[in-house]
């Protein structure tokens, strides 16, 4: 394998990610506004997007061609009368959009009609970008409504606030507020080459950019560098922002780097990875014995953005 020498770093994204692009206008200064939100609960004219149990509403999916679902006027009135947790999502097409939870009903409040609760994850590679960003949105949220019933620092059961963005502790007098976790996920490049890893998680074959969540008191850079280091042994230099995906399943946003590989020998750290090699352009254009991460995945993107260069 050639040294990595005088390189360029600069793999401009060619499209967006999956989950970005949301159509809608998150309105933040009506979340504040009780008088609105209940007038907004209350009109047939607004969309829910229900969540049951982790999954959305959609339809189309047995035919290869989903369509996320939202429900409003008559069709809606099943999912407002469950009681769930709900957040204000924002606006689209000046239409108020939120979030609801039926996971506590055996069965979701909704006809047959509707459609099926299904993982956004396996389909969202087929979806509309922006109804991807929604349901991703509200899954997202949904999530962190459900897990976060009690104080944290207290234990007493809180009070939604903030049209269900905030979560205040009448105890002790604690705010809580949505929980995004950041992780770096990087394409590490070396000459023509670059490193993937097969990890413990991953199906069988598939091999993937190394990723891990960003420690406290460290930068984005410092995080790479890090990660890298640990999993396959190999140090890295320059590393640049490539692009950022959110990851709601259930609380993170992928922060994607390129980072330049300064060593070749891999030392794996067995505790995440089975496998890490060196791949070539030609190699990963024509794979053999071994699989790419999924279409809708910032890893796909970083390899393919970097394979085409």
């Amino acid at each position: 394998m050639a040294a990595s020498g005088a390189m360029t770093l600069s793999f401009p994204a060619s499209r967006t990610n999956a989950y970005t692009g949301s159509p809608l206008d998150r309105a933040g200064h009506h979340r504040e506004d009780a008088e609105w939100i209940a007038a907004a609960l209350a009109s047939p004219d607004t969309l829910f997007a229900p969540v049951w149990r982790a999954r959305s509403l959609m339809r189309g999916v047995e035919q290869g061609a989903p369509e996320g679902v939202l429900l409003g006027g008559e069709a809606s009135l099943g999912l407002r009368e469950a009681g769930g947790p709900w957040a204000f999502l924002g606006l689209w097409d000046q239409k108020p959009v939120f979030a609801i939870d039926v996971s506590h009903e055996d069965r979701p409040p909704v006809s047959e009609d509707a459609g099926s609760f299904t993982d956004l994850r396996a389909v969202a590679g087929l979806l509309p970008p922006g109804e991807a960003s929604v349901l991703a949105h509200a899954r997202g949220m949904m999530h962190w409504r459900v897990k976060h019933k009690f104080c944290g620092i207290c234990g007493t059961v809180m009070e939604a606030r903030s049209a269900g963005h905030a979560m205040s502790c009448p105890g002790c007098g604690a705010q809580h507020f949505p929980r995004t976790d950041p992780a770096v996920i990087m394409l590490v490049v070396r000459g023509d080459h670059c490193l993937l890893g097969h990890s413990v998680r991953f199906p069988q074959k598939m091999y993937s950019t190394l990723a891990g969540f960003v420690e406290p008191g460290e930068s984005l850079e410092e995080a790479v560098r890090r990660e890298v280091m640990e999993e396959a042994g190999i140090a890295v230099g320059l590393v640049a922002y490539h692009s950022s995906q959110p990851w709601p399943f259930p609380s993170s946003i992928m922060l994607g780097f390129y980072g330049e590989g300064l060593t070749e020998d891999i030392t794996i750290d067995h505790d995440e990875l089975q496998d890490a090699r060196w791949f070539s352009r030609a190699e990963l254009r024509d794979p053999q014995g071994f699989g790419l991460p999924r279409a809708d995945s910032i890893a796909r993107r970083l390899i393919e953005d970097w394979m085409n260069a």
